[in-house]
């Protein structure tokens, strides 16, 4: 059972990276690049919510499995699922409203949408980084 569970562990965690690094090397660059604005910001719109929903479900699924064989490695991913659920209910309908209201030519909007989006890509960047270690606990193991 516990070969089982590892292989899941390891399926879903390097599912997580290759999908995260996929949608930061090439998906995003290309919406921003080939489309124009007006089609991006939507398009994008649509495929955040599908993003963290990713993110989320494989990062708890992995915490699942590696709850019985580490701990540690099961909080890392526990943490992950948790901060995909909140970027997705919580800070990104905040970071959509105040693009929304920068482009109506709020100023302080846009600051505060800077912001956001900033604490957004850290946010993403730290469930990278969380990913990785915890695969490389795999390679280490």
């Amino acid at each position: 059972m516990e070969t089982v569970l590892a292989l899941l562990a390891l399926f879903c965690v390097a599912l997580l990276l290759g999908g995260m690094g996929f949608f930061a090397a090439v998906v995003a660059p290309l919406v921003f690049t080939r489309l124009p604005p007006a089609v991006a910001g939507p398009f994008i719109r649509q495929v955040f919510p599908v993003y963290y929903l990713w993110v989320g479900g494989l990062s708890g699924a992995a915490a699942v499995a590696l709850f019985p064989l580490s701990l540690p490695a099961a909080g890392i991913m526990a943490a992950s699922a948790a901060m995909g659920w909140w970027l997705r209910q919580v800070l990104m309908p905040r970071i959509n409203a105040l693009s929304d209201a920068a482009q109506r030519g709020n100023a302080a909007a846009g600051r505060d949408f800077q912001r956001m989006h900033r604490l957004s890509v850290i946010a993403n960047a730290l469930q990278l980084v969380a990913a990785g270690a915890v695969l490389a606990m795999f390679a280490l193991a």
